[in-house]
């Protein structure tokens, strides 16, 4: 997983060919640490890039994108946010939600 911050954001992401989902998560956030381990095993069987974004750390991020809770996954694709999931899903139901089951 790759560790997002403002900085890094743009490129990272919006400048990225391939489709990279975004975890907006908290330290705080007890269901953020419950989806954590689900989405190293999607990246890991999946291939698929995500990014770990720290919403306290990040404000400006979570802002622009009008993420107001935390977990909020945001799949991108070219540079832009194509489907949004929140709170905490099983590993099933997030594939579903992300088309990849």
């Amino acid at each position: 997983m790759i560790t997002l911050t403002t900085e890094n954001f743009e490129e990272q992401v919006l400048k990225r060919d391939e489709p990279v989902l975004v975890d907006f998560w908290a330290e705080w956030c007890g269901p953020c640490k419950m989806v954590a381990p689900v989405l190293e095993q999607i990246e890991a069987e999946r291939g698929l890039t995500i990014g770990k974004l720290n919403t306290d750390e990040n404000p400006a991020i979570m802002a622009r994108y009008g993420v107001m809770a935390v977990p909020t996954l945001l799949l991108f694709e070219n540079g832009e946010p194509v489907k949004q999931i929140i709170g905490a899903k099983p590993k099933r139901l997030l594939e579903a939600e992300l088309g990849l089951a």
